[in-house]
């Protein structure tokens, strides 16, 4: 690997170097693919001429019959590399919500624990270019609002995504100039998942029809969406907060409902009053706060008829005069 140092693994470097924390230790969450190999490497490099202790995981799903042979090949090379490695079996719990979903939140639990154990200040994740991508799309397919539409948050507490500016051709460059063999999950390869579908036939159409720059502008476009986004956050935050403080607001309790005068947000904007019930609605005990449920609350603010109290799962809700009530609902008394 000697000679001048090849363009994309400089781009890799400078990514990691830019979100390195001030002091570790820090975690790479390794799978073996290209993405996240690439970001090991690069850590290797950058994280010791900052003084920091950097560590390798690799959470083994146990669902492909060489998953342990894969985990293990993966933790020699960032042993290789001088990242202090491990590998942490799992168990993938069913939910009914799709294996992607399933194995996602089983390796997160590993990460977060592993992370807790050594007192991590950053866990990084191989995210590139190319995931926000198909994020931003199928937030689009599924007519997500703006806080969805800004695709994978660059960092969300101790999680760093370096690599959001860096495209996966990019990581598998980086591996084949360093000499490193990376792992192809055949999970990524199979179109009966949406996210492998919207990879391998939309955005090559898209990109043929509408020209090279498409990953790019859609990347883009989450950067745009999450910075509008924030900022309705922090109104939001900001209405909600003087809304708590009104003398007719009541917050609620096991049995008694959340009283909110409605008054304070009939001259909000939208974007606004929909973000302040959307809390209320949670803070109230809603289990899941959908699209639905939050245009069903807006239309007993926006088109008053007398309509019935509705039945949004783990809340209650429902209008007298200029007052809403919210009122959590247990699981027994639902049945």
């Amino acid at each position: 690997m000697g000679g001048k140092l090849a363009p994309v693994v400089a781009k890799t470097r400078n990514a990691v170097r830019k979100n390195l924390p001030e002091f570790g230790p820090l975690v790479v969450a390794l799978s073996g693919g290209a993405d996240s190999l690439a970001l090991a490497a690069a850590v290797a490099f950058e994280a010791p001429r900052r003084g920091l202790q950097a560590h390798a995981v690799v959470v083994d799903h146990q669902l492909q019959p060489d998953s342990a042979r894969v985990a293990r090949t993966a933790a020699q090379q960032a042993s290789g590399m001088g990242l202090i490695s491990e590998v942490q079996a799992v168990e993938v719990t069913y939910s009914g919500k799709g294996i992607e979903a399933d194995a996602r939140r089983a390796r997160y639990a590993a990460l977060a624990d592993y992370c807790a154990k050594i007192g991590a200040t950053a866990l990084f994740t191989g995210h590139t270019k190319n995931d926000q991508t198909e994020q931003v799309l199928l937030g689009l397919v599924r007519g997500s609002g703006t806080r969805a539409l800004s695709g994978i948050a660059p960092e969300r507490g101790i999680i760093k995504r370096p690599f959001l500016s860096v495209t996966r051709a990019e990581t598998e460059a980086a591996c084949l100039a360093q000499g490193l063999s990376y792992w192809s999950d055949p999970h990524n390869e199979d179109p009966r998942y949406t996210r492998v579908r919207v990879r391998q036939t939309v955005l090559p159409v898209f990109a043929r029809e509408l020209g090279s720059g498409v990953i790019a502008g859609l990347a883009r476009s989450a950067q745009l969406a999450r910075e509008d986004a924030d900022a309705l956050d922090l109104f939001a935050a900001k209405v909600l907060d003087a809304l708590q403080q009104h003398d007719h607001f009541v917050q609620g309790g096991q049995d008694t409902p959340t009283v909110v005068p409605i008054r304070t947000l009939e001259s909000e904007p939208r974007a606004i009053a929909k973000r302040v019930l959307r809390q209320l609605l949670i803070d109230a005990g809603a289990e899941e706060v959908t699209f639905k449920h939050t245009e069903e609350v807006m239309a007993l603010l926006e088109n008053w008829h007398g309509q019935q109290m509705l039945q949004l799962p783990g809340v209650r809700v429902w209008r007298q005069g200029k007052r809403l009530f919210m009122l959590r609902v247990l699981q027994s008394a639902a049945q």
